[in-house]
């Protein structure tokens, strides 16, 4: 199903919704730091018009890249509430992936009337630094092929796919394809991907503000568990094995996870792209979301 673009009245400018329409209660998503809102594409697959599924840009990334500063956690949180009073939704089911689940537990400590349930997807449980970390030096480190991306061209929509092709993390996500071609993405995340893309030929490039990036980075970097202790609603953690070049350390694993406050659950042979963006994690994502609307 292909989504509608929905335009929603934010602070400095309108904030570009993905919706799929559907007959049950409103879940809203929330994409990771340099995806968009498409990147719930087989997520809503999976869910086939069982909610209203709602997946904004968030502020700094493709349609949405246009609206300004300050960027961070609590902009986004309050941005993703503009979007439920828009549409008269006063309650909603809210899933983040990524950053996107840092943003989700943001949203529901501060608005938590308008939060009835949190699915969180690799993300949004942040662990203590050491004292002293210099966490420019961090964001850096842990961001660095994302940042270098930033500041790439491509000469076509083509020559994008095939750089996200080449990425370690995607080669699980990759088919056949044909003996022509060779593998190829899935439909649905070359959807996502190329939805990222500005520009002409032959020089397109990402959308998203190096700025927004950076500021949200560090936001996350920064916030240690705080606001997912704070929670008032229920969440669930669905978390990846592997990490975000599927190195086999992921963000989290059993030991770090013990003492969360909430119930985490592993999706088996994921990294922290395919949890979302593969079937077996689209489906697992899924059925957590139908989950919590059901209760």
């Amino acid at each position: 199903m292909t989504p509608e673009l929905v335009s929603v009245p934010v602070a400095g400018g309108h904030l570009a919704v993905h919706r799929w329409p559907g007959d049950g209660p409103v879940v809203m998503a929330a994409h990771g730091i340099t995806a968009n809102g498409l990147a719930w594409q087989r997520v809503a697959d999976h869910l086939a018009g069982r909610v209203t599924l709602l997946a904004p840009d968030l502020r700094g990334r493709a349609a949405s890249r246009d609206l300004p500063g300050p960027f961070g956690l609590e902009t986004h949180a309050d941005d993703l509430v503009a979007t439920l009073d828009h549409l008269g939704v006063d309650r909603a089911v809210l899933a983040g992936h990524s950053m996107g689940a840092f943003v989700a537990t943001t949203t529901a400590v501060r608005h938590p009337a308008r939060i009835r349930e949190l699915v969180l997807v690799d993300g949004g449980f942040g662990l203590p630094l050491p004292p002293g970390t210099d966490t420019d030096a961090l964001l850096a480190a842990v961001l660095g092929p994302a940042f270098t991306r930033l500041g790439m061209t491509f000469p076509d929509r083509a020559g994008y796919l095939e750089f996200w092709a080449r990425h370690p993390a995607f080669a699980e996500l990759l088919d056949g394809g044909s003996a022509a071609s060779g593998p190829q993405l899935p439909p649905t995340v070359m959807g996502h991907l190329a939805h990222d893309l500005i520009g002409e030929p032959p020089h397109l490039r990402s959308s998203c503000v190096p700025e927004a990036v950076r500021v949200d980075g560090l936001a996350v970097l920064t916030e240690s568990g705080a606001a997912l202790r704070l929670l008032t609603v229920p969440a669930v953690l669905l978390w990846a094995r592997r990490g975000l070049l599927n190195e086999d350390q992921g963000l989290y694993d059993e030991h770090c996870l013990a003492d969360v406050p909430i119930r985490a659950e592993l999706v088996a042979g994921s990294n922290h792209y395919s949890i979302l963006l593969g079937e077996a994690g689209a489906t697992a994502v899924a059925g957590a979301i139908g989950a919590a609307v059901s209760r």
